[in-house]
């Protein structure tokens, strides 16, 4: 509670009360701050870098005696730049090239937005913009772990203030990956968004994200071996191959397949890895030709025998396509237990898609040309 908000609502003649602050203009006089803004996909992470820009805007315009708390190393906080990943353009197609985009709107940046591809691309763009102080790089967890150190050393010798509104949790509800690991230990301040459980029949507040697939108008969560990335999620999507994302609280949260991940499929990929290959491409073979007579589809129907809503979702999980790719995604890219060759071989004899393997691939920072 601030002292003085609740004075002067005393002076108003009301009761004692807790003041909140859900959010505060932003503050362009503490330099060398690394800000994690964390939350499940939806929660208003990137929106919340549109209101640092917008308030950037405001303070900017302030007389020059403001400059005095603002500036760092040649550079001035309230200058504010935002960077995204060039594959994270596919989100928003439809938003002209210099919009800071989030679901409801966008901010027009002007010549204060750039596109990269890793931690390198980060330091050219730094180099190339010496009096911003303020950089906004979204969805900082999708990079190279190198930048969570080019972050660092930039705000501790430069003084320089990094907002990093990213994931920390990815859909299977672990730390994302190493990047994001690094990220937390790094940081000096985060700021938590959650958003109600998307579930029709809750309002609990969630911080986790499900990813699901529509096939029919049916709703089919994604397996735990799904891939890690994939780009985009802003838009509704129905075909099948291109997920859907939701904020859910633990209850109604899906993500079937967890341990046939690790007591069948990764095993199956670590015999593969050592040279006895003819059990894996089985086991693909029949995700891709008969999913319900693998051994992933009798192990999720000896686990949800009930008919309850969970039951029957989980059982949903098999209508999504392209399921062999997935796990040759997760194997290949995650695990890498399998060389580029023997995943060639695989995609030949088992004439998987290779359009959709070289997407996924990609997203994924291994990017295979078939």
């Amino acid at each position: 509670m601030n002292d003085h908000y609740a004075g002067f609502f005393q002076t108003l003649g009301l009761p004692d009360l807790r003041v909140h602050f859900p959010r505060n203009h932003f503050d362009f006089t503490r330099n060398g701050r690394r800000i994690l803004v964390v939350g499940p996909m939806g929660s208003g992470k990137t929106e919340f870098a549109g209101h640092i820009w917008r308030d950037s805007q405001v303070v900017l315009r302030k007389s020059a005696d403001v400059m005095n708390m603002t500036i760092t190393d040649g550079a001035d906080l309230r200058n504010v730049f935002f960077v995204r990943s060039r594959l994270d353009r596919r989100r928003f197609p439809d938003y002209p090239d210099d919009a800071l985009a989030y679901r409801g709107g966008f901010d027009r940046l002007g010549t204060h937005i750039a596109d990269i591809d890793d931690s390198f691309g980060l330091e050219e763009t730094m180099e190339a913009n010496q009096n911003v102080g303020t950089w906004i790089v979204d969805e900082a967890s999708f990079y190279d772990e190198r930048i969570a150190y080019v972050i660092r050393r930039a705000s501790l010798e430069r003084g320089l203030v990094f907002v990093l509104p990213t994931l920390i949790l990815n859909f299977r509800n672990a730390v994302f990956n190493t990047t994001a690991s690094i990220l937390l230990e790094l940081a000096t301040d985060v700021f938590p968004l959650s958003a109600y459980c998307e579930h029709a029949s809750c309002l609990r507040d969630s911080s986790y994200t499900y990813r699901y697939y529509t096939v029919d108008g049916e709703e089919c969560p994604a397996f735990f071996f799904d891939p890690l990335i994939i780009v985009g999620g802003d838009r509704t999507k129905d075909d099948g191959r291109d997920p859907n994302y939701a904020t859910r609280c633990g209850e109604h949260h899906l993500l079937p397949g967890k341990e046939y991940t690790y007591l069948v499929l990764k095993p199956l990929g670590e015999r593969a890895a050592a040279g006895d290959l003819s059990p894996l491409v089985d086991e693909l073979g029949a995700m891709n030709n008969d999913v319900a007579r693998s051994q992933l589809g009798g192990w999720l129907a000896d686990h949800n025998r009930g008919d309850g809503e969970r039951e029957r979702l989980s059982m949903n999980a098999l209508r999504v396509p392209c399921i062999a790719e997935r796990a040759l995604v997760y194997l290949f890219a995650e695990q890498n237990l399998l060389s580029e060759w023997l995943l060639r071989t695989i995609v030949s004899d088992l004439h998987l898609d290779t359009e959709f393997l070289a997407e996924r691939l990609a997203d994924n920072r291994r990017p295979v040309a078939f």
